[in-house]
């Protein structure tokens, strides 16, 4: 009982270690930004507010092509598209592309397209070119512009009105090959709703930016926002159309590259609806296994990051003792602190009334790093497929 004890203390204590490093870095980072004079306002918008004036000073704007992928419809989506067609950017297109003929999205889109016809452009019936359908729709809409500035956006987010200038602003620097965004979803409708956001607020983006600073810089991207130069796609290999967690993978061969990704601190609105628990963990699910084969034996040393998780039994194999009820009291605060303070860095208040299901959320997630350290099926959009060597992937048989 002594050994299994010891164990425990080891784990909570580099459960807080971790707590305590996602506070900092998160702290850290978007302070810098406001320092650096960006202003919240400007620079970390509340992305659920009216669009405001363009405060840009003046400089070159390159034509830009916004790449949006599609596969159904996802709740918001007019208000979600509808913000990518009224930026405060002087020359701009928004091609969107879908698979199947039959998608539900396709007469939203077209309605789209009459409400903004010098913005819009759809594309219907691209034949999978491999078994990522999201990149293999990328592909197609890449051929269709010949735009130097891309934006590779994920369907279900929700932007500011000087969003492409936030985004490509940092491109106009040539060691700069790519610009990716995090993404929360600030007003969360349901229990499930809320979970997800928790895990994009207060841990993906704080590991994120743990990870930069152990890593020098960021080595993976996010594909709520992908944005580049042509060039840059080309030097670091393009699309790859039968791999998961491809946006990861791109963000890793543009650092190789010797580029530098840049995460900006303009955290993008994610609208999660009204999901369900269920829907929450067989997506985060895929993404657990998706890193699994990405980062290899790294997957392993997150075990250190559910220090919550452990008080329980810490709780029960000591008897309830002091020291262990202290322990576990002085984790949970710091656990809250961590999370307070990526809601007051990410301009989340409307995720406080939901605080009483984190310890909810930190059991979901070590139950999910925990059946994601095994097996190769993921589902992704109704399909089953089958994730091997470094995330390629193959229908499942």
């Amino acid at each position: 009982m002594l050994a299994l004890e010891i164990l425990l203390i080891l784990l909570i204590a580099g459960g807080n270690a971790f707590y305590l490093a996602c506070a900092f870095f998160t702290y850290r980072f978007f302070g810098e930004k406001r320092r650096q004079g960006a202003g919240v306002e400007s620079e970390i918008p509340s992305t659920h507010s009216p669009p405001h004036p363009s405060t840009h000073s003046p400089m070159p704007s390159p034509p830009v092509s916004i790449l949006v992928p599609v596969c159904g419809l996802d709740a918001g989506a007019w208000e979600n598209w509808s913000s990518l067609c009224t930026q405060n950017y002087p020359d701009y297109d928004v091609l969107f592309g879908v698979v199947d003929l039959e998608d539900p999205a396709v007469p939203v889109i077209q309605q789209l397209k009459a409400t903004y016809p010098n913005k819009v452009r759809l594309f219907t019936g691209l034949e999978p070119r491999g078994i990522n359908h999201k990149d293999s729709s990328l592909s197609y809409l890449l051929e269709e512009t010949d735009h130097e500035i891309l934006i590779f956006v994920d369907s279900d987010i929700r932007v500011h009105a000087d969003y492409i200038h936030t985004v490509t602003t940092p491109l106009a620097d040539a060691k700069v090959g790519m610009v990716t965004c995090a993404y929360v979803g600030y007003n969360p409708q349901s229990l499930g709703a809320a979970i997800a956001s928790f895990g994009r607020c207060f841990d993906f983006i704080p590991s994120l930016l743990i990870a930069r600073a152990i890593d020098g810089g960021l080595k993976c991207a996010v594909g709520t926002t992908i944005a580049t130069r042509r060039d840059a796609l080309n030097a670091y290999g393009g699309l790859h159309l039968n791999r998961i967690g491809s946006d990861y993978n791109i963000g890793k061969r543009a650092a190789q590259a010797g580029y530098i990704v840049e995460l900006s601190p303009y955290v993008l609105e994610s609208d999660t609806g009204t999901e369900r628990v269920g829907e929450v963990y067989r997506r985060e699910l895929r993404w657990a296994r998706t890193i699994r084969f990405n980062r290899g034996v790294q997957y392993y040393s997150m075990i250190f990051c559910y220090g919550i998780v452990f008080c329980l039994p810490l709780l029960l194999v000591s008897g309830f003792a002091s020291w262990a009820i202290a322990l576990s009291l002085a984790t949970l605060a710091i656990r809250y602190l961590q999370v307070l303070i990526s809601i007051s860095s990410m301009n989340a208040p409307r995720l406080v009334p939901w605080l009483w299901a984190l310890p909810l959320r930190d059991v979901l997630s070590f139950v999910i790093w925990l059946v994601g350290a095994y097996g190769q099926k993921v589902y992704w959009r109704g399909r089953q497929l089958r994730v091997y060597e470094d995330g390629l992937i193959t229908q499942w048989e």
